[in-house]
């Protein structure tokens, strides 16, 4: 079992990194702010201090340039779910380029790709059609879009009238135009939003912690969700609607909220009601984080289009998907036989055989069903560890990917005054020798500014006795830092 290890500061969540708290940084550094261009020539997220430089990791360890180490409790950005250093994924990417690095993928194919995408279907039951292979979330969701916005081009009679998207409130799917545009995250949003895409409209999230009325069941919750899509396809036109995007289980942006039961099954029917395509983001959620390889699986629903990322090559490459039901694929197929969209590194051949042979691994360990176990353990010990804490207003979560949201009163939900930056500061504060683990920071889960919480997400190959050690060290953290500050 793993004990607690000496810590390294300033690891800065991107969001925080943009309204430029970089002190700690700056001071274990030792950085002169008044010279901040010669500090390093690489544009990192924040400009006035490089991070702490990871010299090597193993297992579930980080080692930084001058010996430190943490315990990476959330597998970066709830990527690396085997751990590092896994030898058979490492071997295969060095097998890979030894045969070949890079093809035209305008002009040739390759093998490994037509494994990766065959193991891959195979994960879905023969559910989901073709996979498409990127190199990010973000470009995984605009190719979506396209694909989305050809479908509707294809089929026969074409409708070409459908050109908006309908996506929810606190969501997050990805940083270029496209991507950025369908996220509800206000802050990544804020600089860009004169120059984003206005054909996306919104809806609430599904968030029972803040959006279930006293008495109210989850039916009726889940009913008022369906009557606003619906409404909103009414607002836009019914005959414009691409589709409908949405997390199964909101990441980073809200913290690992799940949707109550029929939630999504709700969603496809107005949906279905409409014509339009349920399109699913899993790039945090899927490939086993919660618990089934495809969220989707355990919601009962197949979405039209799916895509996915950061468990799919476990952070060894990088690499994502689009999938495409039959539905899609026979459209194009019938129509113009082809897909307007491509990438230089689209199907790169190492990370292709880096995803691969994460996906055996998963497959043959079992880790899917290890990571619902795990993950039961952990919601429970969470839940007895820290609900009795004064700030803690919620713990959710699904497999091992869950959050805890912090308030100023459990009587009214109020929100912790965002001056105090909680959600960094305890990041930073869990950071120290004494506890020496990540808690992934997060703000604006009330209304897109107000709300802290942080996210736990454990690797797959985690044992029950880490997994408890985890649930400990995030409880001390928690009580000690809120002791400090009173």
């Amino acid at each position: 079992m793993i004990q607690p290890i000496s810590s390294v500061d300033g690891v800065v969540e991107e969001d925080v990194v943009a309204e430029g708290n970089t002190s700690v940084q700056q001071k274990l550094n030792g950085v002169d702010d008044t010279h901040p261009i010669a500090v390093s020539a690489l544009i990192h997220r924040s400009l006035h201090s490089p991070p702490p430089q990871v010299v090597s990791a193993k297992g579930q360890i980080l080692t930084f340039s001058d010996g430190r180490q943490i315990w990476d409790t959330t597998c970066g950005a709830a990527v690396a779910c085997l751990g590092y250093g896994n030898q058979r994924v490492q071997q295969a990417i060095i097998d890979q380029t030894a045969k070949f690095s890079y093809v035209n993928s305008m002009f040739f194919g390759t093998d490994v790709a037509e494994q990766l995408a065959n193991e891959v279907i195979r994960g879905t039951g023969g559910k989901m059609s073709k996979a498409y292979f990127l190199s990010s979330g973000s470009e995984a969701m605009d190719a979506a879009m396209k694909l989305a916005r050809q479908y509707y081009l294809e089929v026969t009679p074409a409708q070409p009238s459908r050109i908006n998207f309908i996506a929810r409130q606190g969501s997050y799917h990805g940083n270029t135009w496209g991507s950025l545009a369908m996220s509800g995250h206000v802050a990544r949003r804020k600089l860009f939003e004169p120059m984003l895409m206005t054909n996306i409209g919104r809806v609430s999230a599904c968030y029972a912690y803040r959006g279930m009325k006293p008495g109210q069941t989850e039916a009726e919750y889940v009913q008022t969700l369906a009557d606003e899509l619906d409404a909103e396809f009414q607002r836009l036109g019914p005959e414009t609607v691409i589709g409908f995007v949405a997390e199964p289980v909101v990441g980073a942006t809200l913290g690992a909220v799940p949707a109550v039961p029929g939630y999504f099954q709700a969603m496809k029917k107005v949906c279905d009601k409409y014509g339009a395509l349920l399109i699913l983001d899993e790039v945090m959620s899927g490939m086993g984080r919660c618990g089934s390889l495809h969220e989707w699986q355990s919601e009962g629903v197949v979405p039209d289009i799916q895509t996915m990322a950061k468990g799919l090559g476990a952070g060894y490459a990088p690499i994502a998907a689009v999938l495409a039901n039959e539905r899609v694929v026979d459209a194009l197929y019938k129509g113009t036989g082809a897909y307007s969209h491509g990438h230089t590194y689209q199907a790169y051949p190492a990370s292709c055989a880096a995803a691969l042979e994460v996906q055996k691994i998963i497959r043959e360990e079992n880790l899917i069903e290890k990571v619902k176990s795990l993950g039961d353990y952990l919601g429970e010990t969470l839940h007895e560890l820290l609900d009795p804490h004064p700030h803690v207003g919620d713990v959710r979560g699904k497999g091992l990917m869950w959050g805890i949201e912090f308030v100023q009163s459990k009587h009214d939900k109020s929100a912790l005054p965002r001056s105090q930056n909680v959600a960094l500061r305890l990041h930073e504060f869990a950071l120290q020798p004494k506890y020496s683990i990540s808690l992934y920071p997060g703000s604006g889960s009330v209304d897109g500014v107000l709300g802290d919480h942080v996210l736990l997400a454990p690797a797959f190959t985690a044992t029950r006795e880490e997994i408890l050690k985890i649930a400990q060290l995030t409880r001390d953290a928690i009580f000690d830092f809120f002791e400090s500050e009173s």
